[in-house]
């Protein structure tokens, strides 16, 4: 027994050397939250799309994987989605069709594009699916989604993971059919169609919403790329003070023994401990102690007792915590406690007032929402006069009034 111990040590130790040894060749090209340098080119030719901080399909995968991973595992990153959420969709937006001004139809007109327009909203849970939209806008940078219509007219839409969206290896060379997106030569706004899973789309069967980026830029940026980094530094700050904090607490007290020998300490800890343990491995003991609440110790002549725990001041890094999290609520443009959650150094009435940051880009959001909110309901109504179940004038005849979750303000 006493052989296979020792043989699992050696082995335990010598796998440990082998792991200590270990060098990753990347190590030299990541920065302190491991991600990879900015490219840097050599042949002093500049790239197609210098706005933006990918030239590949490749590197925009890994930058929208990183920010993936922000939004799913850190809880600042989550709580300021969740928030522009709120503002941006809040309970859902009120679509109602009208007879325009000037406009010969018949009322029932009306009602026949209101119904049309519920029942998409219904069958598609069109209330959830605009929550999700921003919360993938801000992750991903960018939303696709597809229309799929019935006989009857019926429009679903369903949504295409980025992922999806490649240009097919064949067509790698060619400029026009980039980043899953195929457009004019000459003309990147005009999209002729869209590459899903090696399949051509056409492009009226998709929208593609993009945000963070020009209007000649095919693909979208995520919101928090300027930010990741600040995003890890706050993760990792507050496991460190958490961490401190806990092995400071955890350790009970420290006994110094003046003047005294090793073998004296330890026979002193064997004396005074209430049970042991012998480690099967390295064959050292581990002796236990118990202190219930209220135990008076007794400290004899040379030794002295320490109590670590007393020495925790953790406050001394929140300020830099604090200063980190500004920076990221300042890429949101919004209010600090709406991104932490904490309202000691905000007042709500001088946030949200109506000149303020905060509520001109949320204003500006939604209009952006109810352009592209307001082509797929026009598209909805574009599938039902194809079935014949609407007039072909009815664009001419009706028009959709969207109204927003109003932002309150002082």
């Amino acid at each position: 027994m006493n052989d296979s111990n020792q043989l699992e040590q050696r082995i335990s130790e010598a796998c440990d050397a082998l792991w200590d040894q270990f060098v990753d060749p990347r190590e030299a090209f990541l920065d302190q939250d491991g991600s990879l340098w900015d490219t840097v080119l050599v042949d002093g030719q500049a790239p197609q799309q210098t706005s933006v901080p990918f030239a590949s399909e490749t590197q925009l995968a890994e930058i929208r994987q990183q920010s993936r991973r922000l939004v799913a595992t850190n809880e600042y990153a989550i709580n300021g989605i969740e928030n522009r959420i709120n503002y941006l969709v809040g309970v859902g937006h009120n679509y109602r069709a009208s007879i325009r001004k000037g406009a010969h139809a018949p009322a029932e007109l009306e009602m026949e594009v209101q119904l049309i327009l519920d029942e998409f909203m219904e069958i598609n849970h069109w209330q959830a699916r605009q929550q999700e939209i921003v919360r993938r806008m801000d992750r991903d940078g960018e939303v696709f989604l597809r229309y799929f219509t019935d006989s009857e007219g019926t429009t679903r839409i369903r949504f295409i993971e980025p992922d999806q969206v490649r240009t097919p290896k064949e067509l790698a060379n060619f400029s026009a059919a980039s980043f899953g997106i195929r457009t004019e030569p000459d003309d990147v706004e005009t999209v002729l169609g869209y590459f899903i899973d090696g399949e051509a789309v056409e492009a009226e069967a998709i929208q593609h919403r993009k945000t963070n980026v020009d209007v000649n830029v095919k693909r979208g940026l995520p919101l928090y790329y300027p930010v990741r980094k600040n995003l890890h530094r706050v993760e990792k700050l507050l496991r460190n003070m958490s961490v401190v904090a806990e092995i400071q607490s955890a350790i009970a007290l420290i006994r110094k023994h003046r003047g005294v020998s090793r073998s004296g300490v330890e026979q002193f800890v064997a004396d005074q401990s209430q049970a042991s343990s012998a480690n099967s491995i390295n064959g050292k003991t581990k002796y236990l102690s118990q202190y219930a609440p209220g135990t008076i110790l007794d400290a004899p002549a040379g030794l002295e007792y320490d109590f670590p725990a007393s020495g925790i001041n953790a406050s001394s890094f929140v300020m830099v915590l604090q200063a980190e999290l500004r920076a990221i609520a300042a890429r949101l443009v919004m209010p600090e406690f709406m991104f932490t959650s904490d309202a000691s150094n905000a007042n709500y009435a001088s946030t949200l007032v109506a000149e303020g940051p905060a509520i001109k880009m949320f204003e500006r959001h939604q209009a952006n929402l109810k352009s592209q909110d307001t082509e797929v309901m026009w598209k909805v109504i574009q599938n039902a006069v194809a079935a014949g179940r609407l007039p072909q004038t009815v664009r001419r005849d009706v028009g959709i009034q969207i109204r927003f979750t109003r932002l309150k303000r002082t």
